[in-house]
C-alpha cells in the first residue's frame, strides 16, 4: 500500500506525453486547429522563452498512397492529424512532447543534453525484485488515470466539427490499448456496419515496425514518469523455439485459471484487470469509437488454438531466414508482399521461404494466435501484457536486421504504400507527432540496446552483475545506514570493554597491594621461582 502511494505521488510530479493532450481537447483548441499547449516550466507556449519550440503550421507530406484505400475525406485519420489541428508544437535541439517539456528519446537531463543509453533485458534474466517491480508498474498504469491526456469517444463529425468536444478520461495502460485499437480500427463509411477494413495504420505496410517502435519508447517513457524510476526499461521475451507459453506463469504474466482455462489464475494481478476496446463488432453495428468502458476480464488460452493456422511457435531458424531477407519492403508494400523482411517479420509470409500465405499465421501473427484469447484480436490485443514483452522482442529482431544489412534510408517506402504508411506520414495517433521513416534507424541512435545483442563483456555485465548492481543501487541507503549504525554499536562495545578493563585493573591493584612482580630473581641463590599473590 505505502509502494503505490509512493507511485502516485511521483506520478503527480511526472505529466505523461501521449495522444489528445488535456490542453488541446477544448473547444477553442479543436475550433481553432491549434494544439501549441504551454510549458509550465517557463510559462510559455512551447516552451519558447526557454528556446524549446515553438506553435508552427503542420506539414504533411502531398505524395500518393497505395490503392488500398480508395476514399477520401470520410475518416479522422487521414492525413494525421490536418482534421483535429494544424498547428502544433514544433521543438528545437533535443526536446520534445506535446509542449516541447520532454526529452528527446535517448536524451536527459534539465536541458536535454545528456545522451543516455538503457538496456531490455530478457525477463528470465530478471531478479525476482525485478519482476516484481515490473508487475507492480504496469499494475499501477492500469489503476491511474492519466493526468494530461483524454481519448476521443466520437469522430469530428460528431464533435460538430470541434464546437463539442467529446472526449474521456482513461488510465495510463488503457490509454495506450486505446491508441492501439484507433491505429487499427475499421474506417467508417457511413450507416450501421459500413465500413472500410483495409485500413491500418499501424500493420500489414512499412511502418508496422517503427510505429511499434515509438509505441514501445513513449509506454517506458510513461512508467518512468508515472513511478520515478528512469531506468526502467520493458523487457523481452524470448520466444524462439518455445513449446508453451514460458511468460504464463504467476511471478510473470499470468498462469492459466484451475477452473476456468480461458482465464488467468486468481493468484495473478492480472486476473482482476478488465479489457477495453475488444468489441469491434459492436463499434461498427453503432458506428461509434471505443469509449475505454471495461468489458470484461483478460482472455488467454495458451496452446488451444487452430493449429492449422499456427502448429507451433517460431524457431530460430525461422527467425534466422527472416534476418537473411535484405530487402526491407516490396510490393505491392501490404500482406501480399513476397520476400519482404517487414512482411514475414511480421507473419504474413513464410518464414521459410519469404512468400506470401494467407492460409497460415506466422512469426510475431503467431504469437497473437497462439495465444488464443484477447491477444489474438488485433484491435484488443494490447490488454494483455503479453504484449509488450512480444513486441519487445519483435522489435529486437527488427533492430538485428538494421544492423546487419545497415539500409540507406531510402529503402523505406516514400510513396506508394497503404496510407499511413509512407515516410513522411506522421503516426496515427501520436500527439506529438513522429513520421515513420524518422524511426527506420538503429537503435542506439534512440537511447535503447538489447542485452543479448551486447558484445560479451557488456552482456556479462548486464546479464550477470546488474542485478546484484541493480538491488545494491536500491539498497544503497540502508546499507549506508546500517553500516554507520554497525560502526557506532562497535564503537561503544569496544570502548565498554575497555572502560571495563580498566575499571577490573584498578579494582585488583587496590584489593590485592601487589608489591612485587610475579616472577622474580633471587640473588641469593640465582634460582627463579613463582610467586603468587595468593
Amino acid at each position: 500500500m505505502l509502494l503505490l502511494v509512493f507511485f502516485s505521488i511521483f506520478q503527480l510530479l511526472h505529466p505523461t506525453y501521449q495522444q489528445f493532450p488535456r490542453a488541446c481537447s477544448t473547444a477553442e483548441a479543436l475550433l481553432s486547429k491549434s494544439c501549441c499547449p504551454t510549458w509550465e516550466g517557463d510559462g510559455s507556449i512551447c516552451g519558447a522563452l526557454s528556446g524549446r519550440g515553438s506553435c508552427q503550421d503542420v506539414s504533411i507530406t502531398d505524395l500518393p498512397n497505395g490503392p488500398q484505400f480508395p476514399h477520401s475525406g470520410i475518416d479522422d485519420r487521414e492525413r494525421w492529424p490536418l482534421v483535429f489541428y494544424n498547428r502544433t508544437c514544433q521543438c528545437a535541439a533535443n526536446y520534445m512532447g506535446f509542449n516541447c517539456g520532454d526529452c528527446k528519446f535517448g536524451y536527459s537531463g534539465a536541458n536535454c543534453g545528456q545522451r543516455r543509453e538503457r538496456i531490455r533485458r530478457n525477463i528470465f534474466q530478471l531478479t525476482s525484485a525485478e519482476k516484481n517491480k515490473v508487475i507492480a508498474y504496469l499494475n499501477l498504469a492500469k489503476n491511474t488515470i492519466s493526468k494530461d491526456y483524454v481519448i476521443s469517444t466520437g469522430t469530428y463529425a460528431e464533435m460538430n466539427n470541434g464546437s463539442n468536444p467529446l472526449f474521456a478520461e482513461i488510465s495510463v495502460y488503457d490509454l495506450f490499448v486505446w491508441m492501439h485499437y484507433y491505429a487499427s480500427r475499421d474506417a467508417f463509411l457511413g450507416g450501421p456496419n459500413n465500413v472500410w477494413t483495409d485500413i491500418d495504420f499501424a500493420h500489414e505496410s512499412a511502418a508496422f515496425l517503427p510505429w511499434h517502435r515509438v509505441y514501445l519508447l513513449h509506454w517506458e517513457n510513461e512508467i518512468r514518469k508515472l513511478t520515478g524510476d528512469q531506468d526502467f526499461t520493458i523487457p523481452y521475451w524470448d520466444w524462439r523455439d518455445s513449446q508453451e507459453c514460458d511468460v504464463c506463469t504467476d511471478d510473470l504474466m499470468g498462469s492459466r485459471n484451475p477452473t476456468i482455462p480461458n482465464m488467468l489464475s486468481p493468484a495473478s494481478v492480472f486476473s482482476s484487470w478488465k479489457v477495453v476496446c475488444t468489441r469491434p463488432e459492436v463499434y461498427n453495428s453503432l458506428e461509434i469509437l471505443c469509449n475505454g468502458t471495461a468489458e470484461g476480464p483478460i482472455l488467454r488460452n495458451p496452446g488451444n488454438h487452430d493449429r492449422n493456422r499456427m502448429p507451433r511457435l517460431p524457431t530460430s531458424a525461422e527467425v534466422e531466414f527472416c534476418l537473411s531477407l535484405t530487402d526491407y519492403e516490396t510490393e505491392p508494400m501490404n500482406r501480399f508482399a513476397n520476400l519482404s523482411f517487414r512482411n514475414t517479420l511480421e507473419g504474413f509470409a513464410n518464414p521459410s521461404d519469404g512468400i506470401a500465405t494467407t492460409l497460415q499465421s506466422n512469426m510475431h501473427n503467431s504469437l497473437h494466435v497462439f495465444m488464443n484469447g484477447s491477444m489474438s484480436s488485433v484491435q484488443g490485443s494490447a490488454n494483455d501484457p503479453i504484449f509488450l514483452i512480444h513486441h519487445a522482442f519483435v522489435d529486437s529482431i527488427f533492430e538485428q536486421w538494421l544492423r546487419r544489412h545497415n539500409p540507406p534510408k531510402s529503402a523505406y517506402p516514400t510513396a506508394n504504400a497503404p496510407i499511413g504508411h509512407n515516410d513522411g506520414y506522421y503516426m496515427v495517433p501520436f500527439m506529438p507527432l513522429y513520421r515513420n521513416g524518422d524511426y527506420f534507424l538503429s537503435s542506439k541512435e534512440l537511447g535503447y540496446d538489447y542485452a543479448y545483442m551486447l558484445e560479451p563483456g557488456q552482456r556479462y555485465l548486464q546479464e550477470l552483475l546488474s542485478p546484484y548492481l541493480d538491488q545494491a543501487r536500491q539498497i544503497w541507503r540502508w546499507l549506508l545506514g546500517a553500516g554507520i549504525i554497525g560502526a557506532l554499536v562497535s564503537a561503544i562495545v569496544a570502548l565498554s570493554v575497555a572502560l571495563a578493563c580498566r575499571k577490573k585493573k584498578r579494582r585488583r591493584r587496590s584489593s590485592f597491594g601487589e608489591s612485587q612482580p610475579l616472577l622474580s630473581s633471587s640473588e641469593a641463590d640465582s634460582t627463579t621461582t613463582y610467586q603468587t599473590n595468593l
